[in-house]
């Protein structure tokens, strides 16, 4: 891979960093955060839920003008806007506020997220965009390896707020870093009186059957993955017996285990296929989803087996599949494509973990109840996105081909 492909993945893999550590670290502390503002599990996973539903709003949005901009300007601007959220979350007096500054937050942050998947797609060739993903999702498992233990140890030390604060000055660095490597990024624009309007575009992904069953796919990776993932800290606290401090080991383990797997994923489905690799890894994961929903009081070592398992295999199936979706769009409109899988998957995302709040109940000793019928929706969701991966393919291939034939024709 070229250095200014690695410069590029390596920028972009610190902005998520940042962004997938600002989002984990309030799961973690989830009991803490129901304690002092004395909310139940419902009104936890609404603060949870309302950072991806607003997300999701604004990837919608994004899909009408995000194609229109340079995508590194844009990606700058978006990073702020996500910063002056975190700040606004570090110094949140009330549960209220709280609320609000993740709604903040998750504005800019499902922006980031489209943003970052445009970029790769846009930079990084089919033949190697799973190896590049590989490396980018690198940035989700380096927040859990250090972001969220370090999180919670100065949410332990000091109080909840200092994780946020700490997100937030870290990425002023990173901000000024993004300026200086990332490239001008403006080769997909078009003119002015070729862009399509509102109505077109949102006109040109419903008609398209391959793009509806990519965000079939995303929506069910979601469901299958956030009833779960907000309520794993807080049942492991509640139900197995962890300490606070303990449950910063699932996301370090877990997200060490996925620093390692993370890339070797990404070169595998480049290497064997990308929906293979996918089918794999989305199988594999009803193993941890089940035993995680369903366990009791046992050995922490045995929990946490379980746990980094579970952030392996729900890893490793992301990474072919945001392969597989970027793909069903050209340069030209996969920005608005992805803002509109940005949508799908924070809306997803969001709904996920409301239902999830919904279903799961806190009984009169503090234990957290119905987890396992969690387990069994997020089971289902995970086998149906098995078929809906198997029937979407990659427009990129077919259009080379097309280009090929013509210019063999033309010879």
């Amino acid at each position: 891979m070229p250095k200014k492909e690695k410069l590029l993945l390596l920028t972009l893999a610190l902005i998520q960093f940042t962004h997938i550590m600002d989002f984990m670290i309030i799961m973690p502390l989830g009991r803490q955060l129901m304690n002092i503002f004395n909310i139940n599990p419902q009104q936890f996973g609404f603060i949870v839920s309302s950072y991806n539903i607003t997300a999701g709003v604004m990837g919608f949005i994004g899909a009408f003008f995000i194609d229109n901009f340079d995508r590194k300007k844009l990606l700058v601007v978006c990073y702020i806007g996500f910063l002056a959220g975190t700040f606004a979350c570090a110094f949140a007096p009330d549960y209220e506020f709280l609320l609000l500054s993740r709604v903040l937050t998750g504005a800019f942050g499902g922006l980031l997220s489209t943003l970052i998947l445009s970029i790769v797609g846009d930079a990084i060739p089919e033949s190697r965009r799973a190896t590049a993903m590989g490396f980018v999702t690198a940035g989700f498992s380096l927040a859990s390896v250090f972001g969220v233990p370090f999180g919670n140890f100065l949410a332990t030390k000091f109080n909840w707020h200092a994780p946020f604060l700490f997100v937030g000055f870290l990425g002023i660095i990173i901000s000024i870093f993004a300026h200086h490597a990332i490239p001008t990024m403006n080769a997909h624009i078009t003119a002015k009186n070729q862009r399509l309007s509102p109505l077109a575009i949102i006109n040109n992904v419903a008609k398209n059957i391959n793009q509806r069953r990519a965000l079939m796919l995303m929506s069910l990776l979601m469901i299958g993955q956030f009833t779960v993932i907000p309520f794993i800290a807080a049942y492991m606290e509640s139900n197995v017996g962890f300490t606070q401090m303990e449950v910063t080991y699932i996301y370090l383990f877990g997200g060490l285990c996925t620093v390692i797997t993370s890339p070797l994923i990404g070169r595998m489905a480049d290497k064997i296929g990308k929906k293979k690799v996918f089918n794999i890894f989305a199988a594999m994961a009803c193993i941890p989803l089940f035993l995680i929903t369903h366990m009791t009081t046992i050995q922490i070592w045995l929990a946490l087996l379980v746990t980094s398992l579970f952030f392996i295999v729900v890893t490793g199936r992301m990474i072919p599949a945001i392969s597989m979706i970027t793909s069903t769009a050209l340069p030209k409109n996969r920005g608005s494509f992805m803002s509109f899988n940005s949508s799908v998957q924070q809306l997803s995302a969001g709904i996920a973990a409301f239902i999830g709040g919904a279903i799961v109940k806190e009984d009169t000793g503090g234990q957290l109840i119905n987890y396992s019928f969690v387990g069994y929706l997020a089971i289902a969701s995970s086998l149906f996105a098995i078929y809906a991966a198997s029937r979407i393919y990659s427009v990129e291939n077919s259009y080379q081909a097309s280009n090929q034939v013509r210019e063999s024709v033309s010879k």
